[in-house]
């Protein structure tokens, strides 16, 4: 270990001279030997540095989505040059030279803050061995190791013998007690951070290697931290414990604002979203408009819930738009009615199809030889009596037709064949 933290020496002073200005702050407000300014000068020193890393973890969120969207042609490809594997290779790389995808964003975070992690580790180290390093002198060196968190002084481990610790003015005890919550609580930050990336925000329409591998490491990594942990000295799990609650607040963020599309993080997101719009009947957050701007640009690509949100917007009246506005529909518009409810009526009227008129009413709207059709009651004295006559009179052919109805053949007959004999 001395020779990767030499490797990391020329981090040492700056990290030194953070804590010490941070110690100088919580020293007047508690007391310059006591845990909590040592403790609190750790605790801030880990948030500065995760706030300059802000950049790099939206970079690396970016580079994790752009994997999990790359998974089925990087899987084609393993299939179809599985026997050359430097042709995979060529067309792996090519693939991310088309996509603009670096495998290496995802490990930015972690790659980025581990000089800080290693030169925290040094200088802690340097405190329990009684040794000054960097901007801490002789006088802060006894004021740290004065500082117990709990009982457990900041360069004490798990694995420390009882001479050590009571060198350290502590009991082993108390070491191991407070050392061993504090690795169980970092293991279990670790675990719940991954297990909230794998069940709310990934793509559940597609089943790719990449997930069973992000899978096995949400249960192998806070193994990995289990046993390295009992390594590390109080102030390094002080550290390591705050980068992980970071995280663990900043992914949540992240996914309720920001999920990754088909995830179940994105169904709750857009349910909101739908419930926000309808009843303003407006986006008003710049996010939200980039979030509808992009699923109205996919057309036919959306996903369920993407056409569960336009299809909901398209029944509350309103119309998604290419910008990521939202606007009355031109097919429906809410209306309000006397008692202040709601109602959807129809933009435009229903077209009515005339009623079919009988022939004798067509006959009337249609004159015969280009006179005026007169109406019966335009008819005059001396013809009624003449038209009810013609209605009683029998019509030729009744004959005819009572024959046809006892079974005769109506019209002429056909001359029946010779019968062959």
């Amino acid at each position: 270990m001395d020779t990767i933290a030499s490797l990391f020496s020329f981090i040492t002073t700056p990290v030194s001279w953070v804590i010490v200005q941070f110690h100088k702050v919580y020293g007047a407000l508690f007391g310059p030997d006591t845990g909590w300014a040592w403790g609190l000068s750790i605790v801030s020193l880990v948030i500065l540095i995760r706030i300059c890393l802000i950049p790099l973890f939206v970079k690396q969120i970016k580079a994790t989505r752009a994997m999990q969207t790359l998974q089925p042609e990087m899987k084609k490809i393993q299939e179809r040059y599985k026997n050359d594997r430097q042709r995979q290779s060529e067309e792996m790389m090519k693939l991310y030279k088309e996509t603009g995808t670096n495998p290496l964003s995802s490990c930015l975070p972690i790659l980025a803050q581990s000089p800080f992690f290693f030169a925290l580790y040094h200088v802690l180290n340097s405190i329990a061995s009684n040794d000054t390093i960097g901007v801490i002198n002789k006088s802060l060196l006894e004021s740290a190791q004065k500082a117990h968190i709990f009982g457990a002084p900041l360069a004490a481990k798990f694995t420390d013998n009882s001479s050590k610790v009571e060198a350290l003015q502590a009991s082993l005890t108390d070491v191991r007690i407070v050392t061993a919550i504090m690795i169980v609580l970092m293991s279990l930050s670790q675990f719940y951070t991954q297990r909230q990336l794998m069940t709310k925000n990934v793509d559940t329409t597609v089943k790719t290697p990449f997930m069973q591998q992000q899978k096995m490491l949400m249960y192998v990594f806070p193994v990995i931290f289990a046993v390295f942990g009992i390594n590390f000295p109080v102030g390094v799990l002080v550290y390591w414990l705050t980068t992980n609650v970071w995280t663990m607040g900043q992914q949540m963020y992240f996914i309720h604002n920001n999920p990754t599309p088909g995830s179940k993080a994105q169904a709750a997101y857009l349910e909101r979203l739908y419930k926000h719009v309808t009843h303003r009947g407006k986006v008003s957050r710049r996010r939200d408009k980039v979030i509808i701007k992009a699923i109205v640009a996919k057309g036919r690509d959306r996903n369920e819930y993407e056409r569960k949100f336009i299809n909901g917007l398209n029944k509350a009246g309103l119309a998604a738009q290419s910008d990521g506005t939202v606007v009355k529909s031109e097919t429906a518009v809410a209306a309000q009615t006397e008692d202040g409810t709601s109602a959807t009526t129809a933009a435009t009227p229903r077209r009515q199809q005339p009623r079919r008129q009988t022939k004798a009413q067509r006959q009337a709207a249609k004159p015969a030889g280009g006179s005026p059709s007169l109406s019966k009651s335009d008819e005059p004295e001396d013809a009624k009596p003449a038209a009810a006559a013609k209605k009683a009179a029998p019509k030729p052919g009744n004959g005819t037709r009572s024959k046809a109805q006892s079974g005769q053949r109506k019209g002429p007959q056909r001359p029946k064949s010779p019968s062959k004999k």
